[in-house]
């Protein structure tokens, strides 16, 4: 797959992942939508992305969108979705990387914690698929990638809400994937380890405030940028699923293989 000329709307795009996903594709001739709550940090990286044009990468004279939009409100994307295919036509590759984390016990972890993780990670992420799926469904079609985690295929203390929407992300996008396959639709789900982005400043405790301190791991984690290299490889290969980040990426083996092993381990690895 070539990027050249591919309309790309990335959620999360202000911050981590997302930015940096937006400046490599970019790089290769997209047009981009980049959404997000932040309309001053989506300009920020619309600037970034025009410096890098005029800093002598690829000459990329395509458009980039800004599109504000809150996955909480899930109610309200629809319209946007609309809005942004009257704009442009359709979307090739929508990327769901907007996302909220969690760093507290279960025990101390307010209900209203877990609703809040569970509408912006899932329920934010599948209306906005569901908004452009018949576009992708009518042009026989399109490729969705989500930005799931690590812990989409296994559970660590103080995630219990995040990874429960990880996993809920595996479950429906695999199902769409077995539904859509034949329409010439793909789906690729990613999922980062340790990556160094202000996840974890921002992650929710129990009352639902922000951590507002670094995890160490985090600190020591992989580049955004070598993880939007990998994540575009991925899409650029057609691949179902990716992990990508240091060794903790083999606790996804030991709980597949030694679930045993994977289980005495976790109790006291140090997850922060």
């Amino acid at each position: 797959m070539t990027f050249q000329n591919r309309i790309i709307w990335i959620t999360g795009a202000s911050s981590g992942i997302g930015e940096a996903l937006a400046y490599a594709f970019w790089r290769e001739g997209a047009t981009l939508v980049l959404s997000a709550r932040r309309l001053n940090e989506l300009e920020r990286v619309k600037r970034t992305c025009l410096q890098i044009q005029k800093g002598g990468e690829k000459d990329n004279k395509n458009a980039i969108v800004l599109v504000p939009l809150d996955l909480a409100a899930s109610e309200t994307l629809p319209a946007i979705a609309y809005d942004v295919l009257q704009r442009l036509g359709h979307i090739d590759i929508l990327v769901n990387n907007g996302g909220v984390a969690q760093r507290s016990l279960a025990k101390d972890t307010a209900m209203a914690v877990d609703r809040s993780i569970m509408e912006v990670n899932f329920f934010g992420t599948v209306a906005l698929t569901k908004a452009l799926l018949p576009s992708m469904l009518e042009r026989k079609a399109g490729h969705i990638v989500v930005v799931s985690s690590v812990v989409g295929k296994l559970g660590t203390p103080v995630r219990s809400a995040y990874s429960a929407s990880k996993h809920a992300l595996h479950g429906f996008f695999d199902s769409l994937r077995a539904e859509v396959w034949r329409e010439n639709i793909a789906v690729t789900i990613v999922c980062p380890g340790y990556i160094r982005t202000a996840i974890s400043l921002n992650a929710f405790v129990g009352d639902g405030s922000k951590q507002n301190t670094m995890d160490n791991a985090q600190a020591k984690g992989m580049s955004a940028e070598e993880c939007a290299r990998k994540i575009l490889k991925a899409v650029a290969q057609g691949k179902e699923e990716v992990a990508m980040g240091g060794k903790e990426i083999w606790g996804i083996y030991l709980k597949r293989f030694v679930p045993r092993l994977f289980s005495k381990i976790i109790r006291r690895v140090k997850v922060t």
